[in-house]
Protein backbone atom coordinates (compact mmCIF):
# COMPACT_ATOMS: atom_id res chain seq x y z
CA UNK A 1 0.00 0.00 0.00
CA UNK A 2 1.62 3.36 -1.03
CA UNK A 3 -0.21 5.53 1.25
CA UNK A 4 -3.08 6.69 1.94
CA UNK A 5 -4.29 10.08 -0.11
CA UNK A 6 -4.39 13.42 1.77
CA UNK A 7 -7.62 15.73 2.16
CA UNK A 8 -9.25 17.45 -1.48
CA UNK A 9 -6.93 14.93 -3.44
CA UNK A 10 -9.97 13.80 -5.81
CA UNK A 11 -11.55 17.28 -5.87
CA UNK A 12 -12.53 18.47 -9.13
CA UNK A 13 -11.84 14.66 -10.36
CA UNK A 14 -15.24 14.57 -12.48
CA UNK A 15 -15.36 10.48 -12.88
CA UNK A 16 -12.58 8.52 -11.26
CA UNK A 17 -11.70 4.88 -13.09
CA UNK A 18 -11.16 2.76 -10.09
CA UNK A 19 -10.29 -0.92 -10.26
CA UNK A 20 -12.80 -2.80 -8.88
CA UNK A 21 -11.85 -6.48 -7.62
CA UNK A 22 -12.16 -8.70 -4.59
CA UNK A 23 -10.64 -7.70 -1.28
CA UNK A 24 -7.60 -9.62 0.25
CA UNK A 25 -6.61 -9.98 3.74
CA UNK A 26 -3.95 -7.44 2.93
CA UNK A 27 -6.61 -4.92 2.09
CA UNK A 28 -7.87 -4.73 6.18
CA UNK A 29 -5.97 -2.00 7.12
CA UNK A 30 -6.94 0.07 4.25
CA UNK A 31 -10.64 -1.24 4.20
CA UNK A 32 -10.05 -0.12 8.36
CA UNK A 33 -9.04 2.94 7.11
CA UNK A 34 -11.28 3.61 4.58
CA UNK A 35 -14.31 2.58 7.34
CA UNK A 36 -13.39 5.06 10.03
CA UNK A 37 -13.00 8.11 7.35
CA UNK A 38 -16.21 7.72 5.76
CA UNK A 39 -18.03 6.61 9.06
CA UNK A 40 -16.68 10.07 10.61
CA UNK A 41 -17.47 11.91 7.74
CA UNK A 42 -21.17 10.16 7.19
CA UNK A 43 -22.64 10.14 10.48
CA UNK A 44 -21.09 13.07 12.45
CA UNK A 45 -24.69 14.50 12.63
CA UNK A 46 -26.54 11.72 13.76
CA UNK A 47 -24.31 9.21 15.61
CA UNK A 48 -22.03 10.57 18.18
CA UNK A 49 -18.48 9.19 17.09
CA UNK A 50 -18.10 7.45 20.45
CA UNK A 51 -20.66 4.82 19.20
CA UNK A 52 -19.29 5.03 15.77
CA UNK A 53 -15.74 3.93 17.65
CA UNK A 54 -17.20 0.96 19.11
CA UNK A 55 -19.19 -0.23 16.09
CA UNK A 56 -15.96 0.20 13.86
CA UNK A 57 -13.55 -1.97 16.75
CA UNK A 58 -15.78 -4.65 16.86
CA UNK A 59 -17.52 -5.20 13.24
CA UNK A 60 -13.95 -4.06 11.55
CA UNK A 61 -11.72 -5.74 13.77
CA UNK A 62 -9.28 -7.87 11.91
CA UNK A 63 -10.72 -11.34 12.87
CA UNK A 64 -14.44 -9.85 11.33
CA UNK A 65 -12.54 -8.98 8.64
CA UNK A 66 -10.92 -11.71 7.49
CA UNK A 67 -14.00 -13.81 8.15
CA UNK A 68 -16.41 -11.42 5.72
CA UNK A 69 -13.68 -11.39 3.06
CA UNK A 70 -13.43 -15.40 3.20
CA UNK A 71 -17.39 -15.53 3.41
CA UNK A 72 -19.13 -12.88 1.62
CA UNK A 73 -18.88 -10.76 -1.69
CA UNK A 74 -16.25 -8.54 -0.25
CA UNK A 75 -14.90 -5.97 -3.05
CA UNK A 76 -12.50 -3.00 -2.96
CA UNK A 77 -12.09 0.01 -5.33
CA UNK A 78 -8.49 0.84 -5.59
CA UNK A 79 -6.98 4.18 -7.42
CA UNK A 80 -3.08 4.35 -7.95
CA UNK A 81 -2.54 0.94 -5.95
CA UNK A 82 -4.78 2.71 -3.10
CA UNK A 83 -8.05 1.41 -1.59
CA UNK A 84 -10.62 3.87 -1.60
CA UNK A 85 -13.74 2.39 -1.10
CA UNK A 86 -15.69 -0.99 -0.93
CA UNK A 87 -18.64 -2.95 -0.99
CA UNK A 88 -20.21 -6.03 0.33
CA UNK A 89 -22.95 -8.12 0.14
CA UNK A 90 -24.42 -11.38 1.17
CA UNK A 91 -26.64 -13.49 -1.17
CA UNK A 92 -29.33 -15.55 -0.01
CA UNK A 93 -30.65 -17.75 -2.44
CA UNK A 94 -32.54 -14.91 -5.07
CA UNK A 95 -31.75 -12.19 -2.50
CA UNK A 96 -28.93 -10.60 -1.01
CA UNK A 97 -28.39 -7.98 1.35
CA UNK A 98 -25.79 -4.91 0.30
CA UNK A 99 -24.30 -4.11 3.97
CA UNK A 100 -22.07 -1.75 3.23
CA UNK A 101 -20.74 0.89 0.09
CA UNK A 102 -18.15 3.16 1.54
CA UNK A 103 -15.78 5.81 0.17
CA UNK A 104 -12.86 8.09 1.71
CA UNK A 105 -14.83 11.62 1.93
CA UNK A 106 -12.77 13.03 -1.09
CA UNK A 107 -14.31 9.99 -3.44
CA UNK A 108 -17.52 10.56 -3.30
CA UNK A 109 -19.16 11.91 -6.03
CA UNK A 110 -16.99 10.39 -8.22
CA UNK A 111 -18.42 7.70 -9.48
CA UNK A 112 -16.69 5.21 -7.64
CA UNK A 113 -19.98 4.41 -5.45
CA UNK A 114 -21.55 3.60 -8.53
CA UNK A 115 -18.77 1.31 -10.00
CA UNK A 116 -18.65 -0.29 -6.57
CA UNK A 117 -22.50 -1.00 -7.05
CA UNK A 118 -22.29 -2.48 -10.79
CA UNK A 119 -19.38 -4.87 -9.47
CA UNK A 120 -21.83 -5.99 -6.82
CA UNK A 121 -24.50 -6.81 -9.07
CA UNK A 122 -22.27 -8.39 -11.49
CA UNK A 123 -20.48 -11.12 -9.21
CA UNK A 124 -24.25 -11.61 -7.10
CA UNK A 125 -25.83 -15.02 -9.16
CA UNK A 126 -29.29 -15.16 -9.89
CA UNK A 127 -30.13 -12.70 -7.89
CA UNK A 128 -33.96 -11.06 -8.37
CA UNK A 129 -33.67 -8.65 -5.40
CA UNK A 130 -30.96 -6.33 -3.72
CA UNK A 131 -31.67 -5.01 -0.04
CA UNK A 132 -29.92 -1.78 1.56
CA UNK A 133 -30.23 -0.47 4.68
CA UNK A 134 -29.99 2.99 5.18
CA UNK A 135 -30.03 5.40 8.27
CA UNK A 136 -32.54 8.56 7.65
CA UNK A 137 -30.93 11.98 7.77
CA UNK A 138 -27.58 10.07 5.68
CA UNK A 139 -28.63 12.15 2.59
CA UNK A 140 -26.20 11.34 0.55
CA UNK A 141 -26.83 7.63 0.94
CA UNK A 142 -30.40 7.97 0.25
CA UNK A 143 -29.94 10.41 -2.28
CA UNK A 144 -27.60 7.53 -4.08
CA UNK A 145 -29.68 5.02 -3.79
CA UNK A 146 -32.87 6.60 -4.64
CA UNK A 147 -30.97 7.29 -8.19
CA UNK A 148 -30.08 3.81 -8.77
CA UNK A 149 -33.19 2.77 -8.46
CA UNK A 150 -33.76 1.51 -4.69
CA UNK A 151 -37.30 2.29 -2.99
CA UNK A 152 -38.19 2.36 0.47
CA UNK A 153 -39.66 -1.19 1.61
CA UNK A 154 -40.35 -0.36 5.67
CA UNK A 155 -38.97 2.64 7.97
CA UNK A 156 -38.10 1.08 11.82
CA UNK A 157 -36.42 1.79 14.59
CA UNK A 158 -32.82 0.62 15.18
CA UNK A 159 -30.55 0.12 18.21
CA UNK A 160 -26.96 0.82 17.89
CA UNK A 161 -25.07 0.24 21.32
CA UNK A 162 -27.97 2.04 23.12
CA UNK A 163 -28.29 4.92 20.35
CA UNK A 164 -31.95 4.85 18.21
CA UNK A 165 -31.49 5.23 14.56
CA UNK A 166 -34.52 5.82 12.29
CA UNK A 167 -33.56 2.82 9.30
CA UNK A 168 -35.07 3.14 5.77
CA UNK A 169 -34.74 -0.82 4.24
CA UNK A 170 -34.78 -0.39 0.32
CA UNK A 171 -34.75 -2.96 -2.33
CA UNK A 172 -33.65 -2.42 -5.25
CA UNK A 173 -35.19 -5.31 -7.98
CA UNK A 174 -33.30 -6.45 -10.91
Amino acid sequence: MSGYKSVNYFKGVEHLKAVIRKAQKKDIQAIQHVAKESWHDTYKELIPEAIQDQFLEQAYSDEMMAKRIDHSLFLVAENDSDVIGYAAAFQKENEADLSAIYLLPDAKGNGVGTQLLEGVLEALDSVKELYVEVEKGNTSGETFYEAKGFAVVDEYEDDLFGHVLQTKKMVLVI
